[in-house]
């Protein structure tokens, strides 16, 4: 039998890669089934597997998540507990923007090519009248790219999500500072499980919510930098998205 396959959304921090291996290896005892881990570099490439429907399970980001559960059907699982994706922008440690009053047109912006910062960030400079039209980005393929650009002063402002921020070491935050953080609280990744899968959600869900109290359970948590999982209705998960499309 062909096995089923999970993938996790580009955005992760990669000190965490073995960490999703290791909780694949756990989820496959767990539940009894054959799981295979594919990771993709981008989030291009993640989608046209996910319009082949060759995903079965997905650690989330909050914008893919709309197009998942509306277009594929995808059914909402568990969210990670106390963790909501919020979003820093920053500038260099010595540039004379103080707040968002002093970004002016032709601001450049460094960021990568993750939606739902880039999209929460875009919303928080619309308050100094600032958008795609009147701004210049530069994209890059990670978050210390864009403190790199920030601190080499190819960029006037760079979007970060908020976890990828606080893990840049302090040697590199040292030389910038924060701008504005989002405090948006409900965005966050979630884990979904397509309708190929739907013979063991609730398995899955029982599964993720015990697993603290489980056989290495936290040892495999602390792996993933998480401190353990929350259940995430369909309701949750379609407030989410209406708010994502909201911020569009």
């Amino acid at each position: 039998m062909k096995p089923y396959t999970m993938t996790v959304s580009p955005d992760f921090m990669p000190d965490y890669i073995a960490g999703w291996y290791i909780f694949n290896t756990w989820l496959q005892r767990q539940l009894g089934e054959n799981i295979h881990l594919e990771l993709y570099n981008d989030f291009a490439t993640q989608r046209e597997a996910i319009g082949r429907d060759e995903i079965d399970l997905i650690y989330a980001n909050p914008f893919d998540a709309a197009m998942l559960v509306r277009e594929k059907g995808f059914i909402a699982i568990a969210a990670p507990l106390d963790k909501p994706d919020e979003v820093v922008l920053s500038v260099p440690v010595d540039s004379p923007i103080k707040t968002l009053d002093d970004l002016k047109s032709g601001t450049r912006i460094a960021r990568t090519d993750d939606p739902d910062v880039n999209l929460i960030g875009m919303m928080m400079i619309e308050a100094a009248d600032l958008n795609a039209d009147n701004t210049d980005v530069q994209m890059v393929d990670s978050y210390v790219l864009v403190a790199k650009a920030l601190f080499q002063e190819r960029a006037d402002l760079g979007f970060f999500l908020q976890e990828a921020y606080h893990s840049l070491s302090d040697f590199v935050k040292n030389q910038l500072r924060v701008l504005l953080s989002s405090e948006i609280h409900v965005v966050k990744h979630v884990l979904l499980a397509s309708p190929n899968f739907v013979a063991h959600q609730e398995t899955l869900k029982a599964c993720l919510l015990d697993m603290p109290n489980r056989d290495k359970g936290q040892g495999v948590l602390d792996s993933m930098g998480l401190s353990g999982w929350q259940e995430q209705t369909q309701e949750d998960t379609e407030f989410m998205i209406d708010l994502m499309d909201t911020l569009v």
